[in-house]
């Protein structure tokens, strides 16, 4: 029996950062960062929440909002799933919204990893 382990590639806009950093300083991206990676895991686990209860218009405006946050963090691939999540509800489509929002899942998980680790890296 084979198991297939989907896992996700993450893009981040390193210019994005880099902007981040020069405009706010060291101090004030570092919390730019951490705001926006706690709101991006509450707005994950409430969207969960939201999927599991069939709650589509509420999981609209949830995964919606976490288009503007990886924006704002350069999370180009997690902005970009989000937003493919927002386009199968509002098209109908709930086959393909159970296949991308499980994405969004996998893509949040490896956004939030791979900016936590950017915590130690100078930018």
């Amino acid at each position: 029996m084979t198991t297939i382990t989907p896992s996700e590639q993450v893009c981040l806009d390193a210019e994005c950062l880099e902007m981040l950093y020069t405009k706010l300083g060291e101090d004030g991206a570092d919390n730019v960062l951490c705001r926006a990676m706690e709101e991006m895991a509450i707005r994950i686990k409430q969207s969960e929440k939201l999927y599991a209860a069939g709650a589509s218009r509420d999981l609209r405006k949830t995964v919606h909002s976490l288009i503007a946050i990886a924006d704002q963090i350069g999370l180009q691939t997690l902005a970009q799933v989000s937003r493919d999540v927002v386009n199968c509800i509002d098209s109908g489509d709930w086959v393909a919204l159970g296949a991308t929002f499980s994405r969004l899942v996998r893509s949040s998980d490896q956004s939030l990893t791979a900016i936590w680790d950017l915590q130690d890296v100078t930018v």
